[in-house]
């Protein structure tokens, strides 16, 4: 059996980016899939210093071409290259080489048809401000007109630049005046979930409710973002993976002498991931989306109908008729859903022992909890953690 040769190969990505970082997984799963013999070259540090590039001693490269400057840098290289990046809608800003692209359209279609689906009928996007001719997010903001006019929406549009400490409280005040502007019950859709997560801090310092008010969608599914914010953010997840799996498959290939298609690999998005942040119900009765405002924030704080109807200056046979009315349910049931709803997140999305899900959702004790949780969804939350996990 002929002995593989081994090849040297650079990947040329910023790992403190989630899609970088799901791009060099993929790559690393195909590596694990096919058993090639590769010498991978990451830097110490996982972000790659562009000044290095013409002393690497390689075999092959897989780059960010949504980097305009390595695209640069790497143009006149002869060496096999796989460019990773974002689609297009002119096709001459495609590079001339082997290019597998995440499909920006793909990615705000996913994000505007799941806002669609919940009933929302205003649509706002949220995008970053660039001088260049070539980049993702005027691809996105594109896509957004593109659909809107398509579907004979009348779409709502602000952008600002990069976002830093020197400027952050100017931007959230101007962010906060754009939202003050839009319509009750516009879905948002943000051109990434840190943009998201500026608007769910300016929808919480000025006291609009979201999802009741404003629903908020992100790009990227970065798992960080959800830490950071009161109410999670339901984002589209980027095939990542995919993109580098099929990265890897393609350098394989040219190493190989064998022939790889210049036409761009376009990948559609993996899933649109729904979190709190787009759980719209359609409410109209103001009052009652107060009290869900109420309720999201403070159900685990161990509330009760009282202090809604206290916060509200209400009487009970009012709120009660209104929630009857608008969501059929009681207030106390709604409580119930809210806190059962949290634990049932927390016991998927984090690895806190449920003893302390269960003092953060505001059940009274463990054994509570558990009486609670099994005659909800019949399964000890033990054993739904263990069967929605191997899943």
């Amino acid at each position: 059996m002929m002995e593989q040769k081994n090849y040297r190969i650079a990947l040329l990505f910023n790992a403190n980016k989630v899609y970088d970082r799901g791009v060099v997984e993929g790559v690393g799963q195909y590596l694990q899939a096919s058993q090639c013999t590769w010498d991978i070259f990451v830097e110490d540090d996982f972000v790659y210093h562009k000044e290095t590039i013409e002393s690497l001693s390689i075999d092959g490269i897989i780059a960010d071409f949504d980097d305009l400057e390595t695209a640069t840098l790497l143009k006149d290289l002869q060496l096999p290259i796989i460019g990773v990046g974002g689609s297009y809608q002119n096709p001459d800003f495609y590079p001339k080489l082997p290019y597998i692209a995440t499909d920006n359209y793909a990615l705000v279609e996913a994000a505007f048809l799941h806002l669609k689906h919940k009933g929302i009928s205003n649509f706002a996007f949220y995008g970053l401000e660039t001088e260049q001719e070539k980049h993702w997010s005027k691809e996105r903001q594109s896509a957004f007109l593109d659909l809107m006019q398509r579907d004979e929406y009348h779409g709502y549009v602000y952008s600002c630049g990069q976002i830093n400490a020197t400027n952050w409280l100017n931007s959230q005040r101007q962010l906060g005046d754009w939202l003050k502007t839009l319509p009750k019950h516009t879905g948002i859709i943000a051109v990434t979930d840190a943009r998201a997560r500026h608007v769910l801090q300016a929808c919480e310092d000025l006291k609009i409710a979201v999802p009741d008010q404003l629903c908020v969608i992100g790009i990227d599914n970065e798992e960080l973002i959800q830490y950071l914010s009161r109410v999670s953010l339901s984002s589209v997840a980027q095939s990542t993976q995919e993109i580098g799996y099929q990265a890897a498959k393609w350098l394989h290939r040219l190493l190989s002498d064998q022939p790889v298609s210049n036409k761009p690999l376009l990948i559609p998005p993996l899933k649109v991931i729904e979190r709190s942040s787009t759980d719209y119900r359609s409410l109209r009765d103001p009052l009652v989306i107060q009290a869900m405002h109420f309720i999201r924030h403070r159900a685990c704080h161990g509330i009760k109908v009282e202090q809604v109807l206290d916060h509200l200056r209400t009487s009970r046979s009012n709120l009660e008729a209104r929630f009857k009315g608008e969501m059929n349910k009681t207030i106390h049931q709604v409580i119930h859903e809210e806190k059962i709803n949290r634990a049932k997140y927390l016991l998927l999305q984090t690895d806190l022992p449920i003893q302390e899900i269960a003092d953060v959702c505001g059940y009274p004790s463990l054994q509570y909890f558990y009486s609670v949780f099994k005659k909800a969804f019949d399964k000890t939350p033990k054993a739904y953690r263990d069967i929605r996990r191997v899943r």
